[in-house]
């Protein structure tokens, strides 16, 4: 039987050979490279389109986070969150002025009242002598300007319900709580802003989810992400701030992002956090997991099917695409000169298809080289590892498990 068995993968592979052969890519007769896929993100944790899926089907939110985040228990948490504001790129702050706006210093704790706002449309604070600030007030009728105090630490502005931002570009983003002009290591100032947890997840749920989306999906977003935030703050104790808010931590887009429908799925999990032998997990979720959740390297970050991910009226656009690529793009991805053939060498083997690519290999005219699934899809810019070369040689480890199966 196991000569046999032999045997019969040994045919199958001169099979697929021969359909390699007269299947490779070739550049001159083929520009472009389409590459099929399935999924958007990482694929670890939460599936959000899956999230919204299981709330179909009836699932609670809690329900929902059992399935996304196994053997993680209930927990609580409050406090602040400090945000760096990316789009503010100048070396300081400009606000709009309104009554009740306050400076605090944030070395002597001491809070002053600043003037009422009667000729004066803008404060700023700005970097003043080594690592200290000062802040300065504009006139509307002398169009200059003014000096109000230097302090000789970082300082912010708080005490209105809702602070505008005037941005480089002249744009107004209006943030609750305070915003920090901070030190980053003697070069420039930052801003932060300092805000309670419940009203950052305001200015994060409606940014990462569709607030029309079932409460069930928008509450368990909401758990997710007050755990992912609570999870960064314990690690950034020592830093000017606990997160940024562009994709790279959690999209957060202040006051101006909020949505009655988030508002009140942040207010029915007020303080809800997911833990994992007590402490808070980093609660990863992405945008479609296409049909199974990736394995991590935490214990609650398993790889299994998920039929949430495509159910029927979630609106998931990533179950599966197809997108091209340049052989330019292809051949700088892998560096191996003009492309001759890509194939998938290894895949998970959960979910459809044989699951997420693990390894791609390529042959071009100056050699063969591997890369992991995740660094060619950084590298061409896809939506997924989840991918597959529709017009490329079939995959020799996937016939060999077939064979090996029957």
């Amino acid at each position: 039987m196991r000569k046999r068995l032999i045997a019969a993968v040994v045919v199958g592979s001169a099979l697929v050979s021969a359909t390699a052969q007269a299947r490779e890519i070739e550049p001159d007769a083929a520009k472009e490279t389409t590459i099929s896929g399935r999924g958007f993100g990482h694929g670890r944790g939460m599936s959000q389109y899956g999230a919204q899926g299981a709330a179909i089907a009836g699932k609670s939110a809690q329900q929902i986070l059992d399935f996304y985040y196994p053997g993680t228990t209930r927990g609580k948490a409050t406090g602040s969150i400090r945000v760096r504001i990316s789009a503010d790129t100048t070396d300081g702050i400009r606000v709009a002025a309104v009554n009740n706006l306050k400076v605090r210093d944030l070395v002597r704790k001491k809070v002053y009242v600043l003037p009422k706002a009667s000729t004066r449309n803008q404060w700023s604070i700005d970097p003043h002598g080594e690592h200290g600030t000062k802040v300065s007030s504009y006139n509307t009728k002398t169009r200059k300007w003014t000096l109000w105090k230097t302090f000789g630490s970082m300082t912010q502005f708080e005490g209105a319900a809702v602070t505008s931002l005037i941005l480089p570009s002249g744009a107004v983003r209006r943030y609750r709580g305070g915003l920090r002009a901070i030190d980053v290591g003697g070069k420039h100032l930052d801003t932060v802003n300092v805000v309670s947890l419940e009203h950052y997840l305001r200015g994060v749920v409606p940014r990462e989810a569709l607030s029309t989306w079932k409460p069930a999906a928008l509450q368990a977003q909401s758990v997710a992400a007050r755990t992912y935030s609570v999870f960064h703050r314990s690690r950034s104790a020592k830093r000017a701030y606990d997160l940024c808010d562009t994709i790279a931590c959690q999209v957060y887009g202040g006051y101006d992002s909020e949505k009655a429908a988030t508002n009140a799925a942040i207010t029915a999990t007020a303080g809800q956090v997911r833990l994992y032998k007590g402490k808070p997990i980093i609660a990863e979720f992405s945008s479609s997991n296409g049909g199974a959740t990736a394995a991590g390297k935490v214990p609650y970050q398993v790889m299994k099917v998920d039929a949430w991910d495509a159910y029927p009226g979630n609106g998931n656009p990533n179950v599966t695409w197809t997108v091209t690529r340049s052989a330019a793009d292809v051949q700088a991805a892998f560096d191996v000169g003009a492309i001759r053939s890509l194939r998938v060498l290894r895949r998970t083997g959960v979910g459809p298809s044989g699951g997420r690519a693990v390894r791609v290999v390529a042959v071009g005219s100056k050699g063969t080289r591997e890369l992991s699934a995740d660094k060619l899809r950084g590298r061409l810019h896809l939506r997924s590892a989840w991918l597959a070369f529709p017009a490329a040689p079939l995959d020799m480890t996937t016939l060999s498990a077939a064979v090996a199966g029957r």
